[in-house]
Parts: structure tokens; C-alpha cells; sequence
């Protein structure tokens, strides 16, 4: 109830664990029928604007102490499975001028993981990427490019290694 409190909308039905943190709690939709497991975090890391927001669709699955360290915008479709320990960033840190990397402005560019996706334990999804629907990642993985719809990555960097079937056989 905390959370819809301050802000976050909730679908019915869904479960968030104890230990789910969000830094901008009005920054946050989730869909209906989702499990959210503990320790997940969404780190909205800039000031609160319009762009910077998480949206979750219907029945998605994120495992224990997943983050999403978010400037703009993350949106995950309906349907899809994160396991355990997956990390989200859509921004970097400069480094190409003089002086200290840490106040240096970074690029940054929206996640937008599709429907029916399944990312397995400990992905790391970079900034700019787009996963699109039915797409695997295999554990481990560090997705820095987009991946079409279908397909299986693995790697690090992660890369195509496979081809999901079109339909039921």
C-alpha cells in the first residue's frame, strides 16, 4: 500500500516482495499480475522528469535482486521472464574531456525489452538496446546491441547463437 501511496500505480494482482525499492515510486508502473521478487530495485537516476520512468507490462516475472538503474526510460512487455540478478543501465558516464569522470554528462538511450522475452540469471542490459519479442538471452549475458525478435543471445558480449522455432510443432 506505501508504494501506491506515493505514487506508483499497481495492477491487480500483482506481488511485490518485501525488500522491492524505488527511488521515484511515481516513476513506476507495474501491469497487472506480475511478480516482483525481493531485493528488486528501480534506481530512477536523474531528477524527477516525464522521461525518466519504468513501465512493466502484464504478467512479467522479475527475480530477486534485479536493478534497473534508469535516467530516461525502461519498458518491459507483457509476458516477459528476468531472472535473478539481471541489471538494467540506459545511461554512461563520460570520460573523453579532462578532470574527473564522474560529473562528465554520458549518452543515454532507452531500454525496451519486448513481449514473451527470457532473460536468464545475471544479464546485464546496456543502454540503448532493444530486445524484441520472443528473444532469449542466455545467463550471463551483456546485451550492448539490439536483438531482433526471435532470437537467442549469449555472451559477453552477448551474440546471436540461435534461432527460436516460429511455431508450435
Amino acid at each position: 500500500m506505501h508504494n501506491r501511496l506515493m505514487g506508483m500505480k499497481i495492477g491487480g494482482g500483482t506481488c511485490l516482495c518485501t525488500g522491492f525499492h524505488a527511488t521515484w515510486p511515481h516513476a513506476v508502473h507495474i501491469g497487472s499480475d506480475c511478480v516482483i521478487e525481493p531485493g528488486v530495485v528501480f534506481k530512477l537516476a536523474s531528477k524527477w522528469s516525464r522521461e525518466c520512468r519504468v513501465d512493466i507490462g502484464e504478467r512479467v516475472f522479475i527475480g530477486t535482486g534485479c536493478e534497473m538503474n534508469i535516467s530516461k526510460h525502461i519498458r518491459i512487455g507483457d509476458r516477459a521472464l528476468i531472472a535473478s540478478g539481471c541489471r538494467f543501465v540506459d545511461h554512461d558516464h563520460g570520460f573523453t574531456q579532462p578532470g574527473p569522470i564522474g560529473p562528465q554528462k554520458g549518452e543515454e538511450g532507452e531500454i525496451h525489452i519486448g513481449q514473451d522475452v527470457w532473460l536468464g540469471v545475471n544479464v546485464v542490459v546496456l543502454r540503448g538496446v532493444r530486445i524484441g519479442d520472443g528473444a532469449v538471452v542466455g545467463a550471463g549475458g551483456v546485451v550492448t546491441r539490439s536483438i531482433p525478435e526471435g532470437e537467442i543471445w549469449a555472451g559477453v558480449p552477448a551474440k546471436r547463437i540461435g534461432q527460436r522455432a516460429t511455431k508450435a510443432e
